[in-house]
């Protein structure tokens, strides 16, 4: 029978948490925070996140039966058609309510972000290009909250994509471990991207910017001395939670430090789940 634990299970539910954040940032940035618009947009994106985890699964079903058969479909408790009917479905739902929230505008971005979520789990994941596509899926995400003027969040979309560029090339060394090379690359960009976020800014970005490049960075810095699948795995989830200093930096940074520290907030909650249901 299958169990609502399951498929939270298969889409990561918690991780859900970091989402919210890019539409934030984006609407920050481009001075658009009207609470319903940002409200449907963060559940939108939520929507699509959720369905490229289930169909990330459903791509990978048979290499997880190998290597991680303890997930919900090699497990059989999720059949693979149930996986890509809801990843479908949740597709559908969170366009439409990126229509009903925004309009033509984010309806475009939503899409966008949609397609590149797609295209990296049926095509590019495997590939050289994996890693640029699932970042730009999350720097398309930050401009969503930013339309129809996505320009005006260009900084905080390139430095989350960045950020996840870095994330995803740890995350192909989850299973089998690495070498030191790509851990040093990806403490070398968090560094950066601290000091980017931070230099400039009111205090709160620093307090949100310090945060990110402490939990993020000590965690690349583990995997970079032992480059371990354990140390691997825990660097790809502390920088999925970490988003979400990174975020709230990013909305201090435009000007709207409450909204930093609603995020903050959320960040504890984020860890406390992610013991029940593995965010990567």
């Amino acid at each position: 029978m299958l169990r609502l634990a399951d498929l939270a299970e298969l889409v990561r539910a918690p991780a859900a948490l970091t989402v919210p954040g890019d539409v934030l940032a984006g609407a920050v940035a481009a001075g658009n925070l009207r609470p319903a618009r940002v409200a449907g947009l963060a559940a939108s994106s939520v929507a699509i996140y959720w369905a490229g985890m289930a169909l990330n699964d459903w791509s990978d079903r048979d290499l997880d039966a190998t290597e991680r058969p303890e997930r919900p479909i090699p497990s059989g408790r999720v059949t693979p058609r149930t996986a890509l009917t809801l990843a479908s479905a949740l597709t559908a739902t969170g366009l439409a309510l990126s229509a009903l929230s925004g309009g033509r505008a984010t309806l475009r971005a939503s899409a966008l972000v949609a397609a590149t979520a797609w295209t990296y789990d049926l095509a590019a994941k495997n590939t050289p290009a994996g890693p640029v596509v699932m970042a730009t899926a999350r720097a398309l995400n930050v401009l969503v909250g930013a339309a129809p003027n996505p320009c005006a969040a260009l900084r905080p979309a390139v430095a989350i994509g960045t950020h996840i560029l870095a994330t995803t090339v740890l995350s192909r060394g989850e299973v089998h471990g690495a070498n030191p090379a790509p851990s040093r690359a990806a403490l070398a960009i968090t560094t950066a991207i601290t000091a980017a976020t931070a230099t400039r800014g009111p205090a709160m970005a620093g307090v949100g910017a310090g945060l990110y490049g402490w939990a993020v960075g000590r965690a690349q810095s583990a995997a970079a001395k032992e480059p371990s699948a354990d140390n691997l795995r825990r660097a790809v989830g502390a920088g999925i939670h970490g988003l979400v200093p990174l975020q709230a930096a990013w909305c201090a940074r435009g000007g709207a430090p409450l909204v930093a520290v609603g995020l903050l907030g959320a960040l504890p909650l984020a860890r406390v789940l992610a013991r029940k249901v593995s965010p990567t």
